[in-house]
């Protein structure tokens, strides 16, 4: 999917409603928590709406803008304002994998990922990974699209499209992970489609087509779309995306890198 990402960097806030809805809920999250991160990271940043609001959140923290896309990274370097750079406040950019982090141990206050992690077939070793870059007390939130997505295209008889794994297995990869006290919701978001095509395009433009409807041919297409057609709402098409929501904290480790066992002593 890396080219698709590459491709979408310039149309894709045209249409990242769904992205930009979901990161504006994050945000409220965050109220509930009291956190003064020194370093944020947003981890598959896209074109860096998150990483902007953290920095209007926690304006005093160094802000990370990463993202396996350079061409995502070149539009985050390219809407940072002239007085960003002058005062060196800008987000620094990273070119990485969430599952090989160029950034040392303990090193982030905070880790963001917003509708990124289902993109991979196994988020442990990104949750391993996020888990070994947070410092101790460092808080890891994250969204991710859940297996109820596009319920009414697998109503159609769609066969092809990507499977989600649901929050409770999301959660049981952050406690085996290391993270201590996961948190887990749920939510589901609709959009409506005047048409098919209207759902198509879409998804090309995010660059997350082929990867979220799987190998669709078009006979496929044709009969899984008539179908959807029977499921319109004042003449609309609904489609339904499921939104989990998932935050965990970097606990004190109990045990030491050789598997000794570390007993705390407070007095």
């Amino acid at each position: 999917m890396r080219e698709d990402f590459v491709r979408a960097a310039a149309s894709y806030d045209e249409v990242a409603v769904l992205a930009r809805e979901v990161s504006l809920r994050m945000m409220a999250r965050l109220d509930l928590v009291k956190i003064n991160p020194a370093r944020v990271a947003d981890i598959g940043c896209a074109t860096g709406d998150g990483i902007r609001a953290l920095q209007v959140r926690y304006p005093q923290a160094l802000p990370l803008a990463i993202d396996f896309a350079p061409a995502m990274l070149a539009e985050v370097a390219r809407r940072a304002s002239w007085m960003e750079r002058l005062r060196r406040r800008a987000p620094r950019c990273m070119a990485a994998d969430v599952r090989a982090l160029p950034l040392a141990g303990g090193t982030l206050g905070l880790a963001w990922s917003n509708l990124m992690l289902h993109w991979l077939d196994d988020p442990l070793p990104a949750f391993r990974e996020l888990q070994r870059v947070l410092e101790v007390g460092g808080l890891l939130m994250f969204s991710a699209l859940g297996p109820d997505t596009l319920k009414e295209l697998r109503a159609a008889g769609a066969t092809t499209l990507r499977r989600f794994h649901d929050m409770h297995d999301l959660g049981d990869m952050l406690m085996a992970a290391g993270f201590a006290d996961p948190v887990m919701d749920m939510e589901r978001i609709e959009l409506a489609y005047a048409s098919p095509r209207g759902l198509l395009r879409d998804q090309r433009l995010l660059g997350v087509r082929d990867g979220l409807l799987g190998p669709m041919g078009f006979r496929e297409g044709r009969r899984v779309f008539r179908a959807w057609e029977s499921q319109r709402r004042e003449g609309r098409l609904p489609a339904t995306f499921e939104i989990v929501y998932g935050h965990a904290w970097k606990a004190e480790p109990k045990t030491a890198p050789d598997g000794r066992a570390i007993i705390r002593i407070h007095k």
